[in-house]
């Protein structure tokens, strides 16, 4: 690497400064003395550059999720976010190191121009928009953090992705998402056989008729609860309906819960085949399911119009309308997040069962809720991890592929730890 003697151009002020310091220190110690008199420097100059251009970083979606992200990231890059709700957009102009714009990302036309610049893209807008705006993103050379959890199948952008020459790591939440590194880590340390994943973000006081309140958009939890469940069973792709196999779950310090089967495995399914019994279930409070399949069964989330008084309506959207405010989860509303995952196999011919127990609050410091720490937080670990360059293959990864790799598995607990998001782990012989 090429060095410049004397002071930095490219660092400006700041590094003149220092030379100016040098110098005066140099004199102190005795004027004439080489190297130090003249305040003259050894600077790498990649190094004075990489300073100066310091990393952009552009979100796609100010919602509660993208918010943590924005403001976790700002600490360290420049930080734009882009949102179609203002309202949302105005809870981070007093935000340092943020700016935002008003734009439309369905807008292909808004999203290439807005895209130049920046380094990387995080895409945090609703699922129904995030094989499009993945597709997008891709195409303009940008690497790319997913967390729109979009229902579509991805593997499928790999050769566009290899051929763009980007990073693309999808479902960068909490579940799917850490549990997800946690998985693909495990799977190199054992020989999983068994893997069951309960996770819920729930409001601390509870409020009937739903006890519950949406983190994210309404749309996503309707789809959560209409999607088929996909697990498998013997090796063997089975598929339930949302909502099925309710069963209890006792967790220490919150009470019993209801988990019941929801279509969170996702990539698991396909990248994981090895595992030969895999579920994932939601959860709530007991009798939330119970309302949610009235609404089901008496054609509330049924996406074929209607027509009422000469107006054509889709019931989904009207009860997403209708919902949104009911669920609207406060800027301050104390609220928690909890995970358990439960793996079961064999580690150097050993039965074992090793559960990790992830439990996080609302933080009234930064008013952000556990939901959106606990997922935004790891997509924002995944962004530090390709920029910093601990993971840097070429394609379209899901979290347990990169989380296989110790080192990546590593820089995402310490990045959690770091922000107080713990997770317990427990292991036995069985």
């Amino acid at each position: 690497m090429k060095k410049i003697r004397g002071l930095c151009a490219c660092k400006g002020r700041e590094q003149g400064t220092k030379g100016r310091e040098q110098g005066a220190k140099g004199r102190e110690r005795g004027a004439g003395s080489k190297g130090q008199g003249a305040g003259k420097v050894d600077i790498n100059l990649d190094k004075c550059f990489k300073y100066l251009i310091m990393k952009k970083i552009i979100i796609l979606g100010a919602g509660m999720i993208g918010r943590a992200i924005a403001v976790d990231l700002s600490k360290k890059y420049k930080v734009t976010c882009v949102d179609i709700d203002r309202n949302a957009l105005g809870l981070l102009t007093d935000r340092p190191n943020i700016r935002t714009t008003f734009m439309d990302v369905t807008d292909t036309d808004a999203l290439a121009t807005v895209l130049r610049g920046f380094d990387l893209v995080v895409s945090a807008v609703p699922g129904f928009l995030g094989l499009q705006t993945m597709r997008e993103v891709i195409n303009h050379k940008k690497e790319l953090v997913d967390i729109t959890f979009l229902p579509e199948d991805v593997f499928h952008l790999i050769p566009l992705a290899r051929a763009k020459g980007v990073t693309v790591i999808m479902d960068c939440g909490v579940a799917p998402g850490l549990s997800n590194y946690i998985v693909g880590y495990m799977s190199e340390r054992m020989k999983i056989e068994e893997v069951k994943i309960m996770v819920g973000g729930l409001p601390k006081i509870r409020i009937l008729p739903f006890e519950y309140k949406a983190p994210f958009s309404p749309v996503d939890v309707l789809e959560e609860y209409t999607r088929p469940a996909r697990f498998v069973e013997n090796g063997k792709l089975v598929v339930r309906p949302a909502l099925s196999d309710p069963e209890f779950v006792e967790f220490e310090g919150i009470g019993t819960l209801e988990a019941f089967n929801t279509d969170g495995l996702r990539t698991l399914i396909t990248t994981m085949r090895e595992i030969p019994f895999m579920k994932e279930k939601t959860l709530r409070y007991p009798g939330h399911i119970t309302l949610i399949k009235i609404l089901k069964e008496s054609g509330f989330f049924d996406k074929n119009p209607v027509v009422i008084n000469n107006t054509e309506i889709t019931p989904f959207d009207f009860t997403s309308k209708l919902l949104f405010n009911a669920w609207k989860l406060s800027h301050d509303e104390p609220e928690f997040t909890i995970m358990r995952i439960i793996m079961k196999g064999t580690e150097k011919d050993v039965r074992k069962e090793v559960i990790y127990d992830l439990y996080d609050e609302f933080d009234p410091v930064e008013k952000l809720s556990s939901m959106a720490r606990t997922t935004g937080f790891t997509a924002a670990a995944t962004v530090e991890m390709i920029m910093s360059g601990v993971f840097s293959e070429k394609g379209v990864f899901s979290p347990e592929l990169a989380g296989k790799d110790p080192a990546v598995f590593e820089f995402i607990s310490n990045y959690l730890h770091a922000r107080n998001i713990q997770y317990k782990v427990t292991a036995r012989n069985i």
